[in-house]
């Protein structure tokens, strides 16, 4: 259990929430579609979908959002252990509210499934998407870019896996995406970062928590980023024909 006194814990994602409003006017998106502008206005919660996907009225219109820099269970096809409860959480802290939603420019303006890629933010500034990791919701999730508080969830997300809190339970999911009802294996928890090879094969090989295989150049925005665990599958490759070879794709750069 973290023992970080709650004002503590929650100190930084205020302090993210005041800037990231502030600044929300530079923060637009520029996808194709009409989108509302990322300023301090709130908008209606119309529905929780799951951990990181929410509808908000906008303008009279109904947007789906999806919450930048996290990844929660899946809730449906099939069902993943913790599911249920990433949903009901995010439905007490979100349900009957508004919320201020803020863009990151270093992220696309929508996802493929149209919907917004958003920070949300609570009237009192806190930031849902950081709470979510910090309480053992949601993981951190990095989809191509680093996105602008990647470091921060990151953090948040090893203070919960440390700490067994919520999905990374022992006696829960262990940090694992599972079927619902599967008991977790002893060991596919680990998670021990492999080093930087000495033999010159320095291309990272990640699997993101979409199980997305992706690999990294040195020099990509996202190579210092990123962290090869061989416990997940993850690997290092000594050229781009190999990782494609394996299955791998390049990061967007």
């Amino acid at each position: 259990m973290n023992s970080q006194p709650p004002a503590a814990r929650h100190s930084w994602r205020n302090l993210v929430g005041a800037v990231l409003a502030a600044a929300g006017m530079l923060l637009g998106g520029c996808g194709a579609a009409p989108n509302p502008p990322a300023t301090g206005e709130l908008y209606p919660v119309v529905s929780v979908a799951d951990g990181d996907t929410i509808t908000v009225a906008i303008a009279g219109v109904d947007e789906r959002v999806r919450l930048i820099g996290i990844d929660a269970p899946e809730l449906h096809n099939p069902e993943e252990c913790f599911a249920q409860e990433s949903a009901d959480h995010a439905r007490d802290v979100l349900a009957g509210t508004s919320v201020r939603l803020i863009a990151d420019p270093s992220q696309d303006d929508r996802d493929r499934y149209g919907r917004l890629l958003r920070y949300v933010l609570l009237p009192d500034g806190a930031n849902v998407n950081a709470d979510l990791v910090a309480a053992g919701y949601a993981y951190e999730y990095t989809y191509d870019n680093p996105y602008r508080y990647q470091e921060l969830f990151r953090a948040d997300e090893r203070s919960a896996r440390s700490g067994g809190t919520g999905l990374w339970s022992a006696s829960g999911c262990a940090g694992q995406r599972l079927p619902q009802g599967q008991t977790p294996s002893p060991t596919a928890g680990a998670t021990t970062p492999a080093s930087l090879p000495t033999d010159g094969c320095v291309i990272k090989g990640n699997i993101n928590a979409k199980g997305e295989k992706i690999y990294h150049l040195p020099g990509d925005d996202s190579y210092d980023a990123t962290v090869i665990t061989p416990a997940k599958g993850e690997r290092f490759f000594c050229s781009e024909a190999d990782a494609i070879a394996a299955g791998w794709r390049a990061a967007k750069r």
